[in-house]
């Protein structure tokens, strides 16, 4: 486990600190994947690949984290880029935010590795464990539904 976190842990707090915005939050996060590896030292021994399981475990962590705090607002104000051609104004991004948010893990997961993230469909399969065809089917069912959403208010999704 010393050797992994010595080889991976500066990936861990990398991708933390990238999604949370905050280098203290990403300490955190470090520490909790770590010490749950100590706690379950098999989770990772299933995988694949160490750096995609703790890139994923990451990032999964990072997201409940916000959305455990409510504090997904500000993040995608930070870290997401403009929507469209002009800037969002603050209600936009707000609005999309408590969407985001009310998007199945797996859906809003999806999006924000493709959008956000902008990952391909192969690297957003691994980290989730499914297919590429599967990562084109969640990101359908996200757009569709953020559509759905922000199509009552008169606006456009991505």
């Amino acid at each position: 486990m010393t050797e992994l976190y010595r080889s991976h842990g500066a990936v861990v707090l990398r991708r933390a600190r990238q999604i949370t915005g905050s280098a203290e939050e990403a300490e955190e996060v470090l520490q909790e994947i770590f010490r749950g590896l100590l706690e379950s030292p098999a989770s990772i021994g299933r995988a694949r690949s160490q750096v995609a399981w703790l890139y994923g475990a990451t990032t999964h962590l990072c997201l409940n984290r916000i959305r455990n705090r409510k504090n997904r607002e500000r993040l995608l104000r930070e870290r997401m880029e403009p929507m469209s051609e002009t800037a969002a104004s603050a209600e936009d991004t707000a609005f999309v935010q408590q969407a985001l948010g009310a998007l199945p893990e797996e859906l809003s997961d999806a999006f924000v590795y493709y959008y956000l993230d902008q990952m391909t469909h192969a690297e957003i399969a691994e980290l989730l464990g499914c297919s590429r065809r599967q990562v084109g089917n969640l990101l359908e069912r996200a757009h569709a539904q953020l559509e759905r959403l922000v199509g009552t208010k008169g606006g456009t999704i991505v």
